[in-house]
């Protein structure tokens, strides 16, 4: 994997993700992508844990957004991507993009994040390790 390629997870549509109608509830799709986001970067060798705990790193959030085109239903399977689009010194954009897992790979949502490398104690911004995106050698 590189990071040219999308990461994909696939998700299914369950009870609790929808409301009374059945429609995947808004919020509900960034959870999505928080998921993607999250395996993505472990497949890359990112361990959350070591660096919270051990490097005193964190990421966090600083914006996120997503055009809702076709809504997901209870049952559908999805595919949920995540992608590098710009690295900065401390913050990085995440494109992300979630699927109809179907013949024609129907796009739903299109979105993305940005997030912010801090120092954990201090909550100031630390520069992204220049290794931090590139394959797990394992």
């Amino acid at each position: 994997m590189t990071t040219t390629e999308p990461f994909e997870l696939p998700v299914r549509v369950y009870y609790e993700d929808t409301d009374a109608q059945g429609v995947v509830y808004y919020a509900n799709y960034f959870c999505f992508m928080e998921r993607a986001r999250t395996e993505w970067l472990e497949a890359m060798g990112v361990d959350h844990i070591t660096m919270m705990n051990e490097d005193n790193r964190i990421l966090v959030v600083t914006e996120a957004h997503a055009k809702f085109l076709i809504p997901a239903r209870l049952g559908d399977s999805l595919i949920v991507t995540a992608s590098l689009s710009r690295l900065g010194r401390a913050t990085f954009e995440i494109e992300q993009n979630i699927f109809r897992d179907s013949i024609e790979r129907e796009l739903l949502i299109r979105g993305g994040v940005t997030a912010a490398y801090l120092t954990a104690d201090t909550m100031k911004p630390k520069r992204i390790p220049r290794t931090f995106f590139e394959e797990d050698p394992s």
